[in-house]
């Protein structure tokens, strides 16, 4: 077995084993996997590596990243994270994932990262280690990882048309953002909700965004609460509509949401979710997802149950 360094011509190679090991439950596809493992700028190509055999086969990989960009999002520069590790299972006990994980520690930490996580990268994949996996669980327990809570993905598959009447507030208005609101968005973002959010904002318009992936909320003609939403027309693959494969028919996508701390505690939340739900309606949407939350009672007040569940895990490293 040797480590080589991680290379976008061998991406099919890299999938196919994906999909021969996760696919059943987590489809990947070669668009989605290109953007969020190569093309982002944060993947660390000292830390992230291939595993081949004695004939060059592929046979297992590591995607890890830590903060890169020239980007004011805050985001924590002595954070690490690893994307994704994977053995292909004919070749499991025998080293070869402890080999790509000491690999990916150490070089993290002469880079000075201080703490690793699994998943909850910029452009991840997953915000934790999927409950179906309790093997992995425990195998990163070995390694000094130390579990941190639990988060979920949620799921509606059949129309809430009739829970998703939006309540009307004086001088409040909801609509999809137009492209001329772009800067009157990003500002807001970045005093509202500045970090991951405002980041895959900044991303979103860079990717050539009009603005049909944002319902907005506004008071007065001023912005006061956004929810994303996704579908199969979105210029970035979106985390909630990930795993759209799964499904034989359209698959949208709701979130993040945010308010400003201002204006919170009058159900501007509730309603600006419901608003997002009615744009994906219009757009002959039946199955929504709603990724990476820990708010199960909040979302199953329309209609959301438990799909996927997460264990998130981290360690410190010196």
């Amino acid at each position: 077995m040797k480590l080589i360094e991680l290379d976008m011509r061998r991406s099919q190679e890299l999938v196919s084993l994906w999909n021969q090991e996760l696919g059943q439950l987590f489809p990947m596809r070669r668009a989605l996997f290109e953007q969020n493992s190569f093309a982002d700028e944060n993947v660390c190509h000292a830390s992230s590596r291939i595993a081949v055999d004695h004939n060059g086969k592929l046979i297992g990989f590591v995607v890890v990243k830590r903060w890169q960009e020239q980007i004011d999002v805050g985001m924590d520069p002595e954070k690490g994270w690893i994307q994704a590790i994977l053995v292909d299972a004919s070749y499991r006990h025998q080293g070869i994932g402890k080999a790509l994980l000491n690999n990916a520690e150490h070089a993290l930490s002469l880079m000075g990262i201080k703490e690793i996580w699994l998943g909850r990268d910029p452009w991840h994949y997953f915000p934790g280690i999927p409950k179906e996996y309790e093997q992995v669980a425990k195998w990163f327990k070995m390694k000094g990882y130390l579990q941190q809570g639990f988060d979920y993905d949620m799921l509606c598959t059949y129309d809430i048309s009739d829970r998703i009447t939006v309540q009307e507030h004086f001088g409040i208005e909801f609509s999809v953002l137009n492209i001329a609101e772009k800067e009157d968005l990003l500002k807001f973002m970045h005093r509202c909700f500045p970090g991951r959010w405002e980041y895959e904002t900044i991303k979103y318009f860079q990717k050539g965004g009009t603005g049909r992936e944002f319902v907005v909320l506004k008071k007065d003609n001023r912005i006061i609460g956004f929810c994303r939403i996704n579908d199969d027309l979105t210029p970035i693959i979106s985390q909630n509509v990930y795993w759209a494969p799964l499904f034989d028919e359209k698959l949208g996508g709701v979130g993040p949401l945010g308010i400003d701390a201002t204006e919170r505690k009058r159900g501007f939340g509730l309603e600006i979710v419901k608003a997002g739900i009615a744009e994906l309606r219009k757009r002959h949407i039946q199955r929504i997802v709603i990724d990476w939350t820990g708010l199960v009672d909040f979302y199953g007040k329309l209609g959301f149950d438990v799909w996927k569940t997460y264990q998130s895990y981290k360690k410190t490293i010196s």
